[in-house]
């Protein structure tokens, strides 16, 4: 389990070193791969969040507000991840009696999907896009702004299609996703919209 400061003290802020307190409000960086467990920035302050995004380099990042747990809150959770699993049972265990029926093994089979973390999660809603050049293509093509809350929507268009590449490479028995792929993919969808009538 991690050592609690006596001084109230819950973590330092990545920057400055500034102690934040339990039950205090800090900041994280919207980008994911600056929140996973192994690198967990923490600023305690939005110019300290602003210090980082030279060396970080992100092409899109804004500061999310937060608050830290009580110390009761904190000490639970590290209890929790510190507790022991249950020990399989030993090599050559005694099968149960007769008469006694075994309850069926089970064994539970997840997609990459449902058994995500909140890390993967969080990638999974990256913008795919770079914001900057979508925005200026289509404001040299047409003369118009494109607002930011079209580009989850495009991300999700983009991933969608790369599923459906992916499972067609899959039919075709390769490993690696082809732009005929993509290209199938987008004519089967267009001879649908025109069957559709749209």
């Amino acid at each position: 389990m991690a050592a609690v400061a006596d001084d109230g003290t819950w973590k330092h802020c990545n920057i400055c070193k500034a102690p934040i307190a339990f039950g205090a409000e800090y900041f994280v960086c919207s980008v994911s791969t600056c929140n996973r467990k192994r690198t967990g920035l923490l600023f305690c302050s939005l110019p300290c969040f602003e210090a980082h995004l030279p060396t970080a380099r992100h092409r899109d990042a804004w500061a999310e507000r937060e608050r830290a747990p009580s110390r009761a809150e904190w000490l639970a959770a590290q209890a929790a991840e510190s507790e022991p699993s249950p020990l399989p049972p030993p090599a050559g265990a005694a099968p149960a009696p007769r008469g006694e029926p075994q309850a069926p093994a089970r064994r539970v089979v997840e997609s990459r999907a449902a058994a995500a973390t909140p890390s993967e999660e969080a990638e999974a809603n990256e913008v795919l896009v770079v914001v900057s050049k979508l925005k200026k293509y289509v404001r040299d093509w047409s003369g118009m702004n494109t607002s930011d809350g079209a580009m989850p929507v495009l991300s999700d268009h983009l991933r969608e299609l790369c599923r459906e590449a992916t499972r067609q490479a899959g039919l075709d028995g390769r490993r690696t996703v082809l732009d005929r792929d993509f290209t199938k993919v987008l004519a089967e969808r267009r001879e649908a919209s025109r069957k559709g009538g749209f």
